[in-house]
């Protein structure tokens, strides 16, 4: 079987594309911090640019512009700093008192349908005087003595940390060669359309990065309101770390939940602050997942609710973290290329014919 031009053209970028989808599958595990200072020298380019543009030395626009981001990103962990510091010496007294509780009302409780669980109160005493009492410096030793946490975990933290800001520093002092680089690669004939598409590529993705920042502060502001008008001491520290941090999907949300649990049941040393949290968290997910990620991200880029779930879903399952953090990304180019392809589907002779 003959094969056009087009058509051998067409067959060539799939092959390219599939060898670039399964080199990103297979070189998954290392590529999260490539990605990630990726993503966060597309979205800081712009500003480097306005500032080399205005005469400032490009190498002092990226350090400007990096520390800004570095100190940005210091200051939402540094929210965690006050929460700990109240919380742990009152999870060293209320975790005991939480037993003892537990123990004199789920227990009879549980037993009126057959399932007979008793807390052993003392072991948990003892663990908590254990652990709770140590300094900084023994849970470091303690973790460090870990061959899983100090052999691994905490390794690839601390590589990530020092890798990222690395990579996002040479993208930004590189990023017009290899962007005029790739556009020389394209022939020429085919210059007019491949730039279309990128612009196109780059508007949506503008709205991407915009209406995810508009998701988080307006989740920052809920979640502080919400827990103080439940009357959390900390409703502030954890209702903006947690708005912030949904930009990480999952995760970041993740540990927002569990800071706010944890300050609740100390707090309170009830129920209440358990509901609490629930009540507030659970209609924050409600209000992000059917209304404010759809509406302000999957909208601004062409996706659907659905979409968007299956998008988080698909990449995540297939590339782990990394895929969970460019899936809305790469899904809204996947939209334009959509697009494009359909324009060119109505316009052929097959769909004429």
């Amino acid at each position: 079987m003959n094969l056009s031009a087009a058509q051998r053209r067409t067959l060539s970028w799939l092959a390219l594309a599939l060898i670039a989808l399964a080199l990103l599958w297979l070189l998954a595990p290392v590529l999260t911090p490539f990605l990630i200072g990726a993503v966060m020298a597309y979205a800081l380019h712009p500003t480097v640019e306005r500032l080399a543009a205005k005469g400032v030395p490009r190498v002092v626009a990226v350090a400007l512009v990096e520390v800004v981001v570095i100190v940005a990103l210091l200051a939402l962990l540094l929210l965690i700093v006050p929460i700990l510091s109240k919380e742990l010496p009152l999870l060293r007294e209320q975790i005991p008192l939480l037993a003892d509780r537990l123990n004199t009302q789920l227990t009879p409780w549980l037993s009126q349908f057959g399932i007979h669980v008793a807390l052993d109160t003392d072991s948990i005493k003892a663990f908590v005087l254990k652990y709770l009492s140590d300094n900084f410096e023994d849970w470091l030793v303690r973790a460090m003595s870990s061959a899983r946490i100090g052999g691994s975990i905490v390794l690839a933290l601390i590589g990530n940390a020092v890798l990222v800001p690395v990579v996002l520093f040479y993208l930004l002092i590189d990023w017009p060669e290899p962007v005029r680089r790739v556009h020389e690669l394209v022939p020429p004939r085919l210059r007019p359309t491949v730039k279309g598409f990128l612009d196109e590529c780059d508007a949506v993705l503008g709205q991407y990065l915009r209406g995810q920042l508009l998701v988080m502060l307006i989740l920052a502001g809920f979640y502080s309101l919400g827990l103080a008008l439940f009357g959390f001491d900390l409703a502030v520290p954890v209702g903006v770390f947690t708005g912030l941090a949904v930009f990480i999907p999952y995760l970041g949300f993740g540990i927002g939940l569990a800071l706010a649990l944890l300050a609740g049941v100390l707090q309170f040393a009830s129920w209440y602050g358990v509901i609490a949290v629930a009540v507030v968290y659970g209609i924050g997910q409600v209000i992000e997942g059917f209304y404010l990620t759809p509406r302000l991200v999957g909208e601004r880029i062409g996706l659907k609710p659905l979409v968007v779930i299956f998008a988080l879903l698909a990449f995540g399952h297939l590339l782990g973290f990394a895929g969970v953090l460019v899936a809305l990304p790469v899904s809204a180019v996947m939209v334009v290329a959509v697009r494009r392809l359909r324009g060119m589907y109505l316009a052929s002779r097959l769909y004429s014919a």
